[in-house]
């Protein structure tokens, strides 16, 4: 028995659904209401329906009678509308309509008493499930007006006496109750599936948080947050109660915190979704010293759009920790800018090794040509040991640019191999004053060692320290006038060596000190004359010493000279394992430069 009743049920409600205009049909809540207009109404002209044909074998039933039954019909056609056109504001007060003839037919019929009253008491109610505030005044204004003019007519005897017929009376009153209960019931089945698809909703959007890492945060729009999804902790480390309040502003970093106010107001003034990327304050550690907590931060991207909550919610706003997205567009830039770099390294490598090398090949090239011609014959010794001459120093000045331009390139592909071993440092020192004694000469310029005896060994690549010297000696001894001098030594700084030469030469400007071991880069000196030379001395001195774990520092000013520290570790064989790049620290001199303790002290003239 109960499988018939079911079927009959479904089948039911199946039609009853098929009423429903489609305009209502996208909705949930829209649906439901519109079915529960239907149904009420139809169950309340069917009910009369029934009762009809009950007066009718009664006998002839009185004119305020099929005027009631007429009015109870007309619901009928506000289910013909709603269910046509979708129009239930328009449904709802034709049922306005049907209420007021109901509790007027009562009247005359039974007087004033409380069928009458009630029909006229649920004419605001009826109009207030239209959701219109203006249906609602205009029925409880027409409630008011009708119940007042009944009210006259009783009092001047133009209606029947109530209690007259208390059978009718109570009939009548029955049916009132229960359309108000259905009423009711309707609005109270609105209010259940509207919280419930409110409550689905949120479930959804947190699911749908959860899936993308996401964090649900509602905002009021002066920016104090009022409610926190549960995605908080697992996605930003943070319990929600850190952020509540004006904790998540007070969070963000001082220079974000404009663009996250900007961003909550413009969603709430409805500019349609906010975007903005904050960083966030999400933990502390501690300082390298212990001595304070550091605060750490999280980029986090936050899209905000305005939404319309009963707890004063102007904002909804959903936070994705995209900390690793920056990380890696870092990441992408810096090597963007390393590939320009190596791009500008080449194009500095063709404008500036051009001129370093077709200079002594012009002169190998022209004076060899000189000494293979006919006329070349006639030369005496002297004319032609002096063109040997300038062709050998050609060649050596060619072979230095080469090998300058090979080491840099090993340098930088990482492929110059560092072969460790204890040695000496004053010899070494001895031997390269030795190798540029001849241009110093020429030069005029004083060459002094300074050193103490008994330094520790040095446990390095000595190939790589004599280049290191003979790079500095020779950067000297270039930068340096005729009557000025050069000091080069060593001394011990704990488990480090450290190898200095100053000079008195014409310095370095300020603004020339942060580029110092950039590839080919050549400081304007103060004097107007242009030095030779390819701007890689310095920089394969920085390899070198980045390749032996050291470090370089730079002292000099404008006529005032320039000294170069660069230290060692005593022994360099851990820089095998982790090799770092060596950083040039640079310092504008103010004072002459400094005078050293002087034990041993050897003049080249």
């Amino acid at each position: 028995m109960d499988a018939p009743n079911v079927s009959h049920l479904s089948g039911l409600e199946a039609s009853l659904d098929a009423l429903v205009h489609e305009s209502a049909r996208g909705c949930l809540i829209e649906r439901a209401r519109h079915l529960a207009f239907i149904r009420l109404r139809l169950s309340m002209s069917l009910a009369a329906a029934i009762f009809a044909p009950l007066l009718l074998a009664l006998g002839a039933p009185p004119l305020w009678q099929a005027l009631a039954f007429a009015f109870a019909m007309l619901p009928l056609l506000a289910v013909a509308l709603v269910s046509r056109r979708g129009a239930i504001v328009e449904g709802h007060m034709i049922c306005v309509a049907g209420l007021a003839g109901l509790a007027l037919t009562a009247a005359l019929g039974v007087g004033m008493g409380m069928a009458a009253s009630l029909w006229l008491l649920l004419m605001p109610f009826e109009a207030s499930l239209a959701r219109a505030s203006r249906r609602i005044a205009w029925a409880t204004l027409a409630a008011a007006l009708l119940g007042g003019c009944l009210l006259l007519a009783g009092a001047g005897g133009f209606l029947p006496t109530a209690g007259q017929d208390p059978i009718a009376d109570m009939l009548l009153g029955i049916g009132a109750l229960a359309y108000g209960l259905g009423l009711a019931q309707s609005w109270r089945a609105e209010v259940t599936i509207r919280a419930q698809t409110m409550n689905d909703e949120r479930a959804r959007t947190r699911v749908l948080c959860a899936l993308v890492s996401d964090v649900e945060v509602h905002f009021h729009r002066s920016g104090a947050v009022v409610f926190v999804g549960e995605a908080c902790e697992p996605a930003l480390g943070l319990r929600a109660s850190a952020l509540s309040g004006r904790g998540f502003c007070e969070r963000v970093q001082v220079a974000d915190r404009p663009v996250f106010l900007k961003a909550i107001a413009d969603a709430a003034a409805g500019k349609g979704s906010a975007l903005a990327c904050l960083r966030l304050h999400t933990s502390d550690i501690e300082s390298a010293r212990g001595q304070f907590c550091e605060p750490v931060f999280r980029h986090v991207e936050l899209r905000a759009t305005a939404f319309a909550g009963a707890d004063g919610t102007a904002v909804m706003a959903l936070l994705r920790d995209v900390s690793d997205v920056v990380a890696a567009g870092q990441i992408v830039e810096e090597r963007h800018v390393a590939a320009l770099e190596d791009q500008h390294w080449k194009d500095r490598l063709l404008a500036n090794v051009s001129h370093e090398l077709r200079t002594p090949l012009n002169a190998i090239i022209g004076f060899s040509e000189m000494l293979g011609s006919q006329h070349g014959a006639r030369h005496g010794d002297a004319q032609r040991r002096e063109y040997a001459d300038i062709i050998n120093a050609s060649g050596q000045h060619l072979l230095s640019v080469v090998n300058s331009i090979l080491d840099m390139s090993k340098i930088e592909a990482g492929s110059f191999q560092i072969l460790a071993e204890p040695f000496d440092l004053p010899p070494l020192i001895e031997s390269c004053c030795d190798i540029l004694r001849l241009k110093a000469q020429q030069g005029e310029v004083a060459i002094a060692r300074d050193f103490k005896s008994g330094l520790a060994e040095l446990v390095a690549d000595k190939r790589a320290c004599r280049q290191i010297l003979l790079n500095l000696l020779s950067n000297a001894i270039k930068f340096t006038p005729a009557g000025g001098s050069i000091t080069v030594g060593a001394r011990a700084e704990g488990t480090h060596l450290a190898i200095y030469v100053a000079d008195t030469g014409i310095g370095i400007g300020q603004s020339d000190l942060p580029r110092l071991g950039d590839p080919f880069f050549q400081a304007q000196a103060t004097l107007d004359r242009r030095h030779e030379g390819t701007g890689l001395g310095l920089s394969v001195v920085k390899g070198l010493v980045g390749l032996h774990g050291g470090t370089i520092s730079l002292e000099s000013a404008p006529g005032q000279g320039t000294c170069v520290t660069v230290r060692l570790p005593l022994d360099c064989r851990g820089a095998k394992i982790a090799p770092q790049v060596a950083t040039i620290q640079t310092l504008s001199r103010r004072a002459a430069a400094p005078v050293h303790d002087v034990t041993m002290v050897k003049k080249i003239a």
